[in-house]
């Protein structure tokens, strides 16, 4: 393991692993402020919010004095976080996250190609003042929703959990806006993975163009609104298929013709009903990227859901975010995915030679980062480099014992409790296990 101080920068715990994230340059491209200096710089205020995000009991102005001796109180808190500019955030956002897989993790490749997905979700605003005065909540069959919604999207590094880009919609943007703006941060040699939500011309047109800047390819599943024509079946079973692209507002006019190769697959197993998926890709060679393989590498596009459920439910446990403003809780949502990044630097390091997802997240984070982080920011004049480093090196040993079991291959069945539609009707929760089968059509 490198020294400590070289790592760090001579700060211990939560601070070493921000210095790790963000680098030394990121300070200089902050805008200088003109007048009084603040109490606490922004230099403070970042990493300060982001460790808060990850805390249970107490408030910004109590963690953040855990990290820095001269801390605002909780009503200059709020004042600080209302004047702070959004471009701060997003700048931040852009800058530092980036891919940390290496060869050392082939789980997140394949075939060389770096695996990463495009996935939204939504985060619930508590019902303040100024929030329901601004924000217009969702109407749903049984009336309007409880709590008004902020959309985000995240392009994820699948093989560690690791955000790439997010963007957050203060201003009511959709998923698909969201995720259209993030295409501009693809990495190199990827393999972009999206759900049928991008499964169509208009969409799959900006993910060709962003793909092709930067030396990558999309995997993404088809609408079962758009019929594609079929140029040619290929050697695999596969098809070169062509898409429509229409005038935005004139669906009858066609601007051109995407060109992509389909494949369409039957996915069940055995004594179960099946169902057919149906992916577009940019990737052609049917020798280098076979159409089963690639239809089984789909599935782990469901890794992004994992790490919304890590999220939401490790890294913040409470059902709605914390801020009484739309603009601090998109604040909220940027601090957790900085947070996010953190500890995915954080299991990757602990794994070691193990693949990183099968490091327990929760345990990870509960009885190793925390811990480590505490003892070492409270310590850092009374221990010695060589003890600091062994302390880091035996809170990652440990982490490795919280390793998961491979996940076992099970499904649930398409039900809800309360059918919409034709959805049938969930009574008993059942799971189905058995490996699944792939059959070309």
């Amino acid at each position: 393991m490198a020294n400590h101080a070289q790592l760090s920068g001579g700060r211990s715990g939560f601070l070493a692993a921000w210095d790790r994230l963000v680098g030394p340059a990121w300070r200089l491209t902050l805008p200088v402020r003109r007048g009084r200096k603040p109490r606490v710089p922004v230099t403070d205020l970042l990493p300060a919010l982001t460790f808060h995000v990850m805390q249970g009991a107490g408030t910004l102005a109590e963690h953040s004095a855990e990290l820095f001796a001269d801390a605002l109180s909780d009503s200059a808190w709020a004042d600080r976080r209302a004047r702070l500019p959004w471009d701060i955030f997003a700048d931040l956002m852009r800058r530092v996250l980036r891919p940390k897989a290496t060869r050392r993790q082939p789980d997140a490749f394949w075939r060389g190609w770096r695996l990463v997905a495009l996935d939204g979700t939504t985060f619930s605003l508590t019902n303040t003042p100024q929030i329901t005065a601004t924000v217009e909540k969702a109407r749903t069959r049984r009336g309007r929703a409880a709590f008004a919604k902020v959309t985000t999207a995240v392009l994820l590094e699948l093989g560690l959990h690791n955000p790439l880009a997010a963007g957050i919609g203060r201003r009511g943007e959709s998923e698909w806006a969201l995720a259209q703006r993030l295409l501009a941060q693809l990495p190199r040699r990827a393999l972009l993975l999206g759900d049928r939500l991008y499964g169509v011309a208009a969409f799959v047109v900006h993910a060709r163009a962003a793909c092709a800047r930067v030396g990558s390819h999309f995997l993404i599943r088809a609408s079962r609104v758009t019929t594609p024509r079929v140029r040619r079946r290929l050697a695999d079973g596969s098809r070169l298929v062509a898409i429509a692209v229409r005038t935005r507002g004139r669906p009858r006019q066609i601007v051109e013709w995407l060109e992509v190769r389909e494949i369409r697959v039957r996915v069940g197993r055995a004594g179960q009903r099946t169902h057919e998926l149906r992916l577009w890709t940019s990737l052609l060679d049917v020798t280098t990227a076979p159409a089963l393989e690639l239809a089984r590498l789909y599935a782990q596009r469901w890794e992004h859901e994992l790490y919304f459920r890590e999220l939401k439910r490790v890294v913040r446990k409470t059902d709605v975010l914390q801020s009484h403003t739309v603009i601090t809780g998109a604040q909220e949502i940027a601090a957790l995915v900085l947070a996010s990044a953190v500890l995915a630097d954080e299991r990757r390091r602990a794994a070691g030679p193990l693949p990183a997802l099968r490091v327990s997240f929760g345990k990870l984070l509960e009885r190793c980062v925390k811990p480590m982080w505490f003892y070492l920011d409270i310590a850092p004049d009374i221990l010695t480099e060589r003890q600091i480093t062994e302390i880091i090196k035996r809170s990652y040993a440990r982490a490795r014992r919280y390793v998961t079991p491979p996940r076992r291959a099970r499904s649930c069945p398409r039900a809800v409790r309360q059918p919409i539609q034709a959805w049938p009707r969930l009574l008993q929760p059942e799971s189905i296990t058995g490996e699944m089968q792939f059959q070309l059509v």
